[in-house]
């Protein structure tokens, strides 16, 4: 385990969990967005580790966002949030490997974004959801870009509009959550998830995550060129590999394919 002063790792296999630790709320100042970036760019980096899962620490908070509160102490906002833009994750590029985000309470404002900022998002029951930046007179950027891209346009605006709060059913029920669990149970089922994902096929999950990336604003024809003529790195990388080989081997032979990552 490394404790990085509000963020705390710790390696399992394949897997990093991060926690941010920053009681009470676990907002995010700039510098420890800029661990966090430092910390999710080592991730990416790291050819031994394939899955990342982000969470809070407590019971009541996964992150209320911005800390406001240094930057009044301040009297200037720090907008340096280092490598991954705020939280370490909304702009880290390359990032090519799956990111689980355990909600584990409260996500508000950019803690909300944080998550959004995940590939798959498991929550505890308690879990809620807003976007006050309204209030405040400012804009949740990322999160104006994003929801109304995963969740039906008015309900977004809904949301992004009036700053209510959602609670994990209406999560769950507009497909922003993969699961809904006990709080106890949070971090055995992101684990759980986190494993089996770490037993897949790390150049696939690659090809995945750029293709998403790369063509959202694309039409289905131009991904398609793209896909078919590898003009995308790593879906060139994948149909070049000993993966995609192996793979088609170990379906042929009926037996589990043993993933390289070459």
């Amino acid at each position: 385990m490394t404790d990085d002063g509000p963020i705390k790792t710790v390696r399992r296999g394949r897997v990093l969990e991060v926690t941010l630790d920053r009681p009470k709320a676990n907002a995010i100042d700039a510098p420890t967005s800029r661990i966090m970036g430092d910390v999710f760019a080592s991730f990416r980096d790291d050819p031994e580790l394939r899955v990342a899962i982000i969470t809070g620490g407590g019971e009541k908070f996964f992150c209320a966002g911005w800390d406001l509160k240094s930057v009044a102490d301040a009297g200037v906002a720090d907008f340096n949030f280092g490598v991954g833009g705020f939280g370490g994750l909304q702009e880290l590029p390359g990032l090519n490997k799956p990111v689980i985000a355990a909600v584990n309470g409260i996500a508000v404002g950019g803690g909300f974004e944080l998550a959004l900022a995940a590939d798959l998002i498991v929550a505890a029951d308690h879990a809620r959801f807003a976007l006050p930046e309204i209030s405040a007179g400012t804009l949740a950027d990322a999160a104006t870009i994003k929801l109304p891209r995963r969740i039906p346009y008015h309900v977004a605006m809904d949301l992004l509009l009036t700053g209510r709060w959602m609670d994990t059913a209406e999560a769950k029920q507009w497909g922003l959550l993969k699961e809904v669990v006990p709080a106890d149970q949070l971090m055995t089922t992101a684990r759980a998830l986190a494993d089996l994902l770490a037993e897949g096929p790390p150049l696939v999950f690659a090809a995945i995550k750029e293709t998403v990336r790369e063509t959202a604003h694309l039409p289905a024809q131009e991904v398609f060129d793209l896909l078919n003529g590898k003009k995308l790195p790593t879906v060139k990388r994948l149909y070049e590999s000993e993966d995609m080989m192996e793979g088609a081997r170990a379906f042929a032979e009926k037996r589990p394919p043993e993933w390289k990552g070459r």
